[in-house]
């Protein structure tokens, strides 16, 4: 058991979250510099504010990130609470490029892209340490739009495709437990609740994420049991709309100690996904159907079931953005700040 499932799977995860937090770190030092000025100026209205929200989320593969940042520009008075009602909405969204990217199962292609990264990278480094390369940048050789040199933001993107290589290797990884869970007493324990109620399937989603931080990884790993066939795809679809409401619980210890307005901004986002998986939780035989006509293979169905989920939802909930009961809740806000 623990050698063949445990192991494998607790490597697998480490090995999906470093790649996470490598092509985090990458994303953020290419579009890093910007991102406030970004974020301010692309909230003027909540479509406008989800539309941004879900490309940079897209490009920083960090849900987390985009709301932890959000909470905090509120927080320090750079931004309105108002305003923050399309960045949660679009941060949702941004989170599924990187769940169709898993559900592709591109896992073959993890040591290939890994080397080539790697050797690109290395490539950058020794171009920014040659002579050539800094009499060129001392000629006044144009660096790229977020003020690195051309060899940085070489070595940026291939530490990017590096992420996503282990991404893949994780994935895979995570696969090979597939036969040998299904053997697990605990495991068909599991199966026999979820498939009684598939709240039990939810409540793992989300105990899961809390407990690692990491939505992309709980997701991660049901795309990967139901690829190797150990999980049912309503299950996989019942755990990844619980990792939803999981992934709220970093947001809430980012509030904790902030502003009024951050509060507001964390429980905002609360509210939106509880709402959310509310609405779907009863339509997910639904979500496998329609999943089924777009990809017969079962991780891709998962991955699919969760940006249907995402993008209807956060559409939905977007006209509720334009209620007067905002403006006035950010009125209000305003007021108590005076106050004290």
């Amino acid at each position: 058991m623990f050698i063949h499932v445990i192991l494998p799977l607790c490597g697998g995860l480490l090995i999906f979250l470093g790649g996470m937090k490598l092509m985090e770190a990458a994303l953020r030092h290419l579009a890093g510099p910007f991102l406030t000025r970004w974020l301010n100026r692309a909230t003027v209205s909540p479509w406008r504010g989800m539309l941004f929200s879900s490309g940079i989320t897209a490009l920083l593969q960090s849900s987390t990130a985009v709301t932890v940042l959000t909470i905090g520009l509120v927080n320090a008075g750079l931004l309105t609470y108002g305003r923050t009602l399309g960045i949660i909405l679009g941060t949702n969204i941004g989170t599924c490029l990187t769940t169709e990217l898993m559900g592709l199962q591109l896992g073959k292609l993890a040591v290939p892209l890994l080397c080539g990264s790697l050797l690109c990278w290395g490539t950058a480094v020794l171009w920014g340490e040659t002579v050539a390369g800094r009499q060129y940048a001392a000629a006044g050789a144009s660096p790229s739009s977020n003020g690195l040199s051309r060899p940085q933001a070489v070595q940026f993107i291939s530490l990017v495709f590096a992420g996503f290589s282990l991404i893949l290797a994780g994935i895979r990884v995570m696969q090979a437990v597939g036969p040998w869970i299904e053997q697990a007493g605990l495991f068909r324990w599991f199966l026999d609740h979820a498939a009684a109620n598939m709240w039990w399937a939810f409540a793992a989603g989300a105990c899961l994420t809390a407990l690692v931080h990491s939505s992309a990884a709980v997701i991660g790993m049901a795309i990967s049991l139901a690829a190797a066939g150990a999980l049912p795809v309503d299950v996989g679809i019942a755990i990844v709309i619980g990792s939803n409401v999981g992934t709220c619980v970093t947001a809430l210890i980012a509030a904790v100690g902030g502003s009024v307005s951050g509060k507001f901004v964390a429980w905002s986002h609360v509210l939106l996904n509880v709402g959310g998986v509310l609405l779907f939780m009863p339509l997910i035989p639904g979500l496998d159907m329609v999943a089924t006509w777009i990809s017969t293979e079962p991780g891709a169905k998962v991955a699919h079931a969760q940006t249907l989920f995402n993008v209807i939802s956060s559409l939905l909930a977007l006209p509720l953005c334009y209620l007067p009961i905002w403006t006035r809740i950010e009125e209000r806000m305003s007021l108590h700040r005076t106050k004290r």
